[in-house]
């Protein structure tokens, strides 16, 4: 009778913890077919308020972390996700003059574990704008730090390109502008390209999609000038999604729509402008 009423209680724990999920469906190696969320007001730690994140811990993110290293870097997921989650999921607000609610965005952050618990996907829904770049970029005018250039990857390349050959005009003359301004740096540190794609597709192709792409923009900007050896390309695939949406849509609609997350960022470490 003892052993009877255990199980039942186990039961009911696991339950009541389940229901606490957002019920998102997560696939053994990390991905999701369709992203749920829960209401930005209904943290359960920090007040119901979220957190300002570190923007340089939020930056070293990878895929294969720890969950001991993303608590390291941004802190403990702020809802109450169950025994064992396979997803964290956090409410972040961002300093944006002239944009959001007294000039903060804020923004939900979804990290999506594999079966060995491992970091694999990551995920943004912008909540306040509800149209909002999540996480803001920073201003490229920055002259003495750190900064990043985010490229539309449908303006570089042919749909589901990569090479050079196959790249567009108005990408050819992205690369050719950026160029002709990391060349007059006065001391140009790094240069590390990294490509993305949206969440269509496979995790193995979408992976190597985003390393060739990166890897045919850092060749562009060596043909152009720019030192290879500060220059380095990685492939980040389809595990940083930036507009998650939503529900169902004809394909071409959620082509448009998943856009943004197509993208090839720059992000220079050097002293000069990028206009």
């Amino acid at each position: 009778m003892a052993k009877k009423s255990f199980v039942a209680l186990s039961l009911c724990a696991a339950v009541a913890l389940t229901a606490c999920a957002t019920g998102t469906k997560i696939n053994s190696d990390g991905t999701v077919d369709e992203l749920k969320w829960k209401s930005p007001t209904g943290v359960t730690f920090n007040k119901d308020k979220g957190t300002f994140p570190d923007l340089q811990s939020l930056s070293q993110i990878r895929t294969g972390m720890t969950k001991d290293q993303l608590y390291y870097l941004i802190g403990r997921p702020q809802y109450n996700d169950g025994w064992r989650p396979r997803e964290w999921n956090y409410v972040f607000h961002f300093h944006t003059p002239g944009q959001g609610t007294d000039d903060v965005t804020t923004c939900q952050y979804k990290v999506v574990f594999d079966k060995d618990m491992f970091a694999r996907t990551f995920h943004w829904n912008p909540v306040d704008p509800i149209d909002a770049a999540c996480p803001p970029q920073a201003p490229v005018e920055q002259t003495q730090q750190s900064r990043r250039y985010t490229l539309d990857a449908d303006a570089l390349f042919a749909f589901d390109q990569h090479s050079t050959d196959q790249m567009l005009p108005e990408g050819r003359a992205q690369l050719d502008n950026l160029a002709s301004h990391l060349i007059k740096f006065d001391d140009l540190r790094s240069v590390r390209i990294t490509g993305h794609t949206d969440r269509l597709g496979g995790v193995a192709y979408n992976q190597t999609l985003s390393e060739r792409r990166a890897e045919t923009v850092r060749q562009y900007l060596i043909q152009r000038g720019v030192p290879a050896r500060v220059i380095f390309a990685q492939g980040m695939g389809k595990s940083q999604q930036i507009k998650a949406c939503e529900g169902k849509m004809p394909r071409k609609e959620l082509i448009a729509c998943l856009q943004p997350n197509r993208r090839v960022e720059v992000e220079v470490d050097g002293s000069g402008k990028l206009d």
